[in-house]
């Protein structure tokens, strides 16, 4: 079916300097912005996003006979052999949908990249296809809608990337073969093909080679249209019949990057989708204890629970996001925060307003996050996360003690995570003795970062003392030390 496709492919991969073998693929090198840019944004969109009910996974909760989803979807549309998911694409419009108005928001919030989702579980792409005619060029929309992102997106020196999660289209439908619904007629077949009961990843998962041979081609076809400097994988590739795909499209992509950038690019993967080092690990809704010897990311949305907009949506506090950033930083990677426009193309009241605070934390605060590296240790104080995807769910309690540290040259930024509406902070790690600042060290400037706040201080034995000539709120502050 694909054979003059896979020809061409190969042909790329043979030209090298990447071919697809893991030896080949560990020569891998993060790209120096990436690990510069430190903060991005994530949306998800599409016709799934039509009913503002539920989660990202409404498709497959809406054929689920009992789910709450089912129940809502025959209450509010009907049934679902008449109207499926087929139907939602119907309806979705995008009618208010402005590229530019997305990215000068995304810009406003500091974000240096953006990673839109180019196809969801669902298998509608977002974008013009020669592969499916189920696209949003062709349907609902009748919009290219990456294509107009990247566009906005380039034209605010903002470095574009997406997302694809196709591979775990192939059970994503499944419930809907479990009752009477559309998805057993073949006039569908392009969107709900190939609807497959879900296995459990391993060596025996059966996928078919035609399944897998046009998820290659489906990735190959975005990184050809867009050469996205950011290629973000979903779960489901850590199946062991994926390897062989998942090994072509990274030597296709990085030889591809290569020649039209200068750098690798970089994929993101989930769980053990990616042989260690042949590319950055994505830790989903969670992150990491600690400092990592390897760079890496955590995505997480701006609301609790859901990847898309809701009427039920609880949206996160943007100081909170804040800190979560801060937190991501000192400890070696990068922040992808998710937003979920609705379904006519607008972002609603609460995530502008959370994406503008977060802008305005970092218009301040910026140069102790960007272009930075982490410093000896990632912190001190009582207050940590627990490591591992999926370990969101409590928002960490940080106190006046709680700091996190990021560093560049000569320069420690110190960041109070919490200053509690006190006038004094005191920093251990910054004392004469016992501490990761030897004494030796002479602290030849220190300010507050964007004002005129320390009215004394005091590096004594067991910490540095700060004293402010004013209540330093409950928003991060970032101390900045200038050493000789």
């Amino acid at each position: 079916m694909y054979k003059q496709q896979i020809a061409r492919i190969n042909q790329v991969i043979n030209a090298g300097p990447f071919v697809d073998n893991w030896e080949s693929l560990a020569n891998y090198q993060i790209p120096q912005w990436y690990q510069h840019a430190k903060f991005g944004i994530f949306s998800h969109f599409g016709p799934y996003t039509v009913p503002e009910f539920g989660h990202d996974w409404y498709v497959h909760g809406m054929y689920t006979d009992g789910d709450f989803i089912n129940e809502h979807h025959k209450k509010t549309y009907g049934p679902i052999t008449e109207y499926g998911y087929k139907y939602l694409v119907d309806i979705f419009k995008a009618e208010h949908f402005d590229a530019h108005a997305w990215i000068d928001l995304i810009k406003k919030s500091g974000a240096r990249y953006y990673v839109p989702v180019a196809e969801h579980h669902d298998g509608f792409q977002m974008y013009e296809s020669s592969i499916s005619s189920w696209n949003s060029k062709h349907m609902g929309p009748k919009i290219d809608i990456i294509k107009e992102l990247k566009e906005a997106a380039e034209s605010q020196d903002i470095e574009f990337g997406v997302s694809t999660h196709r591979a775990e289209h192939w059970f994503f439908l499944s419930p809907g073969l479990e009752c009477e619904s559309d998805v057993h007629n073949s006039e569908y077949g392009d969107l709900y093909w190939p609807t497959k009961p879900k296995q459990e990843i391993g060596v025996d998962s059966i996928l078919t080679k035609q399944y897998l041979e046009d998820w290659l081609v489906r990735t190959i076809e975005i990184i050809d249209k867009f050469k996205p400097r950011v290629l973000y994988f979903d779960f489901w590739i850590e199946n062991p019949v994926f390897k062989p795909y998942t090994k072509k499209i990274l030597a296709y992509y990085y030889n591809v990057m290569l020649k039209t950038y200068g750098d690798c690019g970089v994929v993101n993967y989930k769980h053990d989708g990616i042989a260690y080092g042949c590319a950055v690990r994505d830790m989903e809704r969670g992150q990491f204890a600690e400092i990592q010897r390897d760079y890496w990311q955590a995505c997480t949305s701006s609301t609790h629970g859901s990847w898309i907009y809701t009427k039920a949506n609880e949206f996160k506090c943007s100081v909170d996001i804040i800190r979560t950033l801060i937190d991501i930083v000192s400890k070696n990677g990068n922040l992808l925060l998710n937003i979920g426009p609705k379904a006519d193309g607008s972002i609603c009241p609460e995530e502008q307003a959370i994406l503008t605070d977060i802008g305005e934390w970092l218009e301040v605060n910026g140069e102790a996050i960007f272009n930075t590296h982490p410093w000896k240790v990632f912190g001190e104080g009582n207050a940590n996360v627990k490591s591992g995807d999926f370990t969101e769910g409590t928002v960490v309690e940080y106190q006046c003690s709680d700091i996190r540290f990021t560093s560049r040259a000569n320069i420690i930024y110190a960041m109070i995570m919490n200053p509690e509406n006190k006038q004094s902070v005191f920093i251990k790690n910054f004392g004469l003795e016992k501490s990761e600042l030897k004494k030796n060290n002479v602290i030849k400037h220190i300010e507050v970062l964007g004002g005129d706040d320390i009215s004394s201080f005091e590096r004594q034995d067991e910490q540095l003392s700060i004293n402010f000539n004013r209540k330093m709120g409950i928003k991060p502050i970032v101390i900045k030390l200038e050493l000789e």
